[in-house]
């Protein structure tokens, strides 16, 4: 499975960005998709989940501004990112969940700056 992340850069808070994760590969094999993000100096947060059967989770900290939704004709996923605020800053990453090893593929990152 390959990964092809895009739609980062810099927006004012208060603004949207829509990221876009592209999978392509053996698309077939993915169980669900995930985005985290990683800000300076700070671990790797799992901040939405969306499953095969299209059922999703947030984190607390985006619950409400972000909503994660995909386009299985597409093999893409995407994370429409309101209300942004400058702790919104981070690298985000795609990942998808696969049931069999290496269990887990990554996208290159996508850099989002919110500035205030």
């Amino acid at each position: 499975v390959q990964l092809q992340a895009s739609g980062g850069g810099l927006v004012q808070a208060g603004g949207s960005l829509r990221l876009s994760c592209a999978a392509s590969g053996s698309t077939f094999s993915i169980n669900a998709m995930d985005w985290y993000r990683q800000a300076p100096g700070k671990q790797r947060e799992l901040i939405a989940t969306i499953s095969r059967s299209g059922s999703t989770s947030y984190a607390d900290s985006v619950k409400d501004r972000f909503t994660i939704s995909r386009d299985n004709a597409k093999n893409t996923v995407y994370l429409q990112m309101n209300s942004l605020k400058p702790e919104d800053t981070a690298v985000y990453y795609c990942n998808a969940v696969v049931s069999r090893f290496p269990y887990h593929y990554w996208g290159q990152g996508t850099q989002v700056t919110v500035s205030s």
